[in-house]
């Protein structure tokens, strides 16, 4: 989102992939490189990238290095952090420098985790090396419905609890149901209030182990109704569905906002009632899809910006919503970042002698606060240990 009197670069034009050795497992790219691109590339010789957000086919390497993306198998193998092995990037100042390199150990501090996630404030990725991995042996995949988003909810702790670590777990509420099945008829069981999708992954000896621990599990957790994917077909439909979630939702709100937060895994049933009561409140419908297995919630706020106050009452709700996600004990997001509109929030979550600590990494690295000014942390923001030091104007 430009800012007042911002410069925006686009890197959209930098998509090219510069180096991809197999044998390595290694692919170099540009930051405007496509998610589903490389891993397009990589499917020949059996290899894949692994981060997948339900955006990869439009979103961009660049872009999940600023936010640290994730998706639904961040469960089992991680966020881009986890993924990225190296990066060429220009500073603030212009200097163009390399961090990281092209081996899973790496001496001396972790450069590139410190740059991954932080949304353009230390200067922009030029160059990216990814770790590609190889292609799961099997997959199994399982589709649960539920009369209650809190049963679905508690169904996740209860299957990690139980020592199985699946590759993905996805929760859809009644409202975002609704909505693929108009969008693309994915065949969901009719009548849920919510839908689990589990998905085990990895050699095909644990798969097949682990499969009918999970099924008895299911089963036990007071899922109503049970698809499991019989073949390829049936699991993409599946994840098909789940993965238009967010632009099917447009069929029923012309406008929405979509939240990012994070509860512990064993508060999901506990935050999903919560919304719940808030939606009831407020009066504004609120459909959820999230990332159950790591507890990241995307609630979808539903209005009508042609409504007079409506886009007020539903920033209220979201407010509502993340600071539900402190009190939890868990974060204000998990892959969207902050941005501009959580900062806010910030200090909520950290406190001032946190907060302070951010804006100090900062301008080691950029002085003048130049790199996507105002982004993340308040610019010219003063605290206690700082009143009388500096003095700048705010953005």
């Amino acid at each position: 989102m430009p800012v007042a009197h911002g410069v925006v670069i686009a890197l959209n034009r930098l998509n090219r992939l510069l180096r991809y050795e197999p044998e390595r497992q290694i692919a170099v790219v540009e930051p405007g490189m496509i998610n589903l691109r490389v891993s397009q590339t990589a499917a020949a010789q059996r290899l894949y990238y692994a981060p997948d957000p339900s955006s990869g086919p439009v979103c961009t390497s660049g872009g999940n290095v600023a936010f640290n993306s994730g998706g639904a198998h961040y469960l089992k193998y991680g966020m881009t952090a986890n993924h990225v092995l190296g990066l060429k990037v220009v500073l603030p100042d212009g200097e163009v420098v390399e961090l990281g390199g092209e081996s899973l150990e790496m001496a001396g501090p972790d450069l590139v985790g410190m740059f991954i996630g932080s949304e353009g404030l230390f200067g922009i990725a030029l160059e990216i090396t990814l770790r590609l991995l190889p292609k799961p042996e099997m997959y199994r995949t399982v589709l649960a419905a539920y009369d209650s988003l809190e049963k679905a909810g508690n169904a996740v702790a209860g299957v990690i609890a139980s020592g199985l670590l699946p590759g993905a777990m996805e929760i859809m509420d009644r409202l975002a149901i609704d909505a693929v099945e108009a969008a693309v008829a994915p065949g969901y069981p009719a009548g849920a209030a919510a839908l689990l999708i589990v998905e085990l992954e990895g050699p095909a000896a644990e798969v097949e182990a682990e499969y009918p621990r999970l099924m008895r599990f299911i089963e036990q957790s007071g899922a109503y109704a049970v698809q499991e994917a019989q073949d390829d077909a049936a699991r993409m439909r599946i994840w098909k569905g789940r993965k238009s979630a967010f632009s099917a939702v447009g069929r029923l709100s012309p406008d929405f906002i979509v939240q990012d937060g994070v509860v512990p895994r064993t508060k999901l049933g506990q935050a999903l009632a919560e919304i719940g009561r808030l939606s009831r409140e407020f009066g504004i419908r609120v459909a959820n899809v999230f990332h159950a297995g790591d507890g990241n919630l995307h609630p979808l706020i539903l209005y009508d910006g042609r409504q007079a106050g409506a886009l007020v009452r539903a920033e209220e709700l979201a407010a509502e919503i993340m600071r539900m996600c402190i009190a939890l004990g868990g974060s204000i997001t998990g892959e969207h970042g902050v941005g501009l509109e959580k900062r806010t929030y910030l200090r909520e979550m950290f406190g001032e002698h946190d907060t302070e600590f951010m804006h100090r990494i900062r301008r080691a690295i950029d002085p003048l606060e130049l790199a996507n000014r105002g982004k993340m942390l308040m610019t010219g923001e003063t605290s206690a240990s700082s009143l009388g030091r500096r003095q700048t104007t705010p953005w």
